[in-house]
C-alpha cells in the first residue's frame, strides 16, 4: 500500500483538506468529488493509483474537512470552488494533470479544463455528467423546480436530499449487493452535511447548479478540438446520472472509453477494484512519464 498523507492549505485565506500520495514528480491526477461526499470518498482509490502517479483530492469548501463558511461569509458557487480548486493546484506546483470527476467534481473539472485546456492530460468520469442526455429526470425535476423558484414546498422537497436517508438512497440504489456498501459512507456524509448552516451551503450549490449546464457546449467543443483522452467508468445503475450520459461523450470524443459497470452513484463503494484497475491502465496508456509538476 502506497502512504497517503492527510494535509491542508491555506487558499484564498480558507483553509482546504487534501489527500495526496505518490511521488510529486510523477504524473499528476487530480480527484474531485461529488455531492454530498469529500475525497474520503476517494479514500482506497488513491493508493491503488499512489504506485506511479501523484494523486492529490481536494475536499470543496463546505465539505469534508475543508473550511465551511456561511452563507453570508461566502459565495457558495461552482466558479467559486473552481477557483479555490485551481489555487490550491497552483500551490502544489501542479501544471498539467488528469482529472477524475464524480458528481459536483464534473462542472469544476470542466471549468478548470475551459480556463486552462493545456492544463489536462486525460479525464476519467465516474458518473460526471457533461451532457443533457445524462439527467435522470426523476431525480432532476425535484432540482429543477426549486431552482425555478423557492417555495415553502420546492424548499421542502430538495432538502430531503440532506437527510440520511436521502444520503443513504444515493449510494445503495442501483447497487447490485448492497451489502458491500459500508454505513460508513452515509453516515460519514450526513454527520458533516448536517454541521450547523451547512444546509444553506448545499441549498445555495443546488440553486447555482444549474449555471453548470452552459458550460455543456463549450465542453463539447473542447473535447472536440483537444480530443484528450476520456474514460467513463460508469455506474450503469445510477438514479442521478444515467448511462446516456456515458454514451455521450463519444458524440465529441470518438475514442472515448465507454464501460458501464453494474453500480450505482457511488461506484467506487461496489466496484472499487474494477474502476482501480480500468483508471490505472487508462493512465498508462495515455499519461507521459514526464515531470508535470514539482515544490
Amino acid at each position: 500500500m502506497n502512504a497517503t498523507h492527510h494535509r491542508y492549505a491555506t487558499v484564498r485565506g480558507r483553509q482546504m483538506f487534501y489527500r495526496e500520495a505518490g511521488p510529486v514528480d510523477a504524473p499528476a491526477i487530480v480527484l474531485l468529488h461529488g455531492f454530498p461526499s469529500s475525497s474520503f470518498m476517494f479514500r482506497d482509490l488513491i493508493p491503488a493509483l499512489a504506485d506511479r502517479y501523484h494523486v492529490v483530492a481536494p475536499d470543496h469548501i463546505g465539505f469534508g474537512f475543508s473550511d465551511a463558511p456561511t452563507v453570508e461569509e461566502f459565495d457558495y458557487t461552482f466558479a467559486a470552488l473552481t477557483e479555490h480548486t485551481a489555487d490550491l493546484l497552483g500551490q502544489l506546483g501542479i501544471s498539467r494533470y488528469a482529472i477524475y470527476v464524480h458528481d459536483y467534481g464534473a462542472p469544476i473539472g470542466w471549468r478548470l479544463a475551459l480556463d486552462d485546456p493545456n492544463a489536462i492530460t486525460a479525464i476519467v468520469t465516474q458518473n460526471g455528467n457533461g451532457y443533457d442526455a445524462g439527467f435522470v429526470d426523476e431525480f432532476w425535476k425535484t432540482v429543477r423546480a426549486y431552482q425555478h423558484e423557492q417555495t415553502p414546498e420546492t424548499e421542502a422537497n430538495i432538502r430531503q436530499a440532506l437527510t440520511l436517508e436521502g444520503t443513504k438512497w444515493q449510494y445503495l440504489t442501483g447497487v447490485p449487493d448492497p451489502t458491500l456498501v459500508s454505513p460508513d459512507t452515509w453516515n460519514h456524509d450526513y454527520a458533516l452535511i448536517s454541521r450547523p448552516g451547512n444546509d444553506e451551503v448545499q441549498l445555495a450549490l443546488f440553486r447555482d447548479y444549474a449555471t453548470n449546464l452552459r458550460f455543456y457546449p463549450p465542453l463539447h467543443e473542447y473535447l472536440r478540438e483537444s480530443q484528450v483522452p476520456v474514460l467513463a467508468a460508469w455506474g450503469r445503475n445510477d438514479p442521478i446520472f444515467g448511462p446516456d450520459g456515458a454514451r455521450a461523450f463519444q458524440d465529441d470524443s470518438p475514442d472515448a472509453d465507454i464501460r458501464l459497470i453494474d453500480g450505482g452513484h457511488f461506484l467506487l463503494e461496489s466496484s472499487g477494484d474494477e474502476v482501480a484497475e480500468l483508471v490505472h491502465d487508462f493512465l498508462d496508456r495515455t499519461q507521459t512519464t514526464s515531470k508535470v509538476g514539482s515544490r
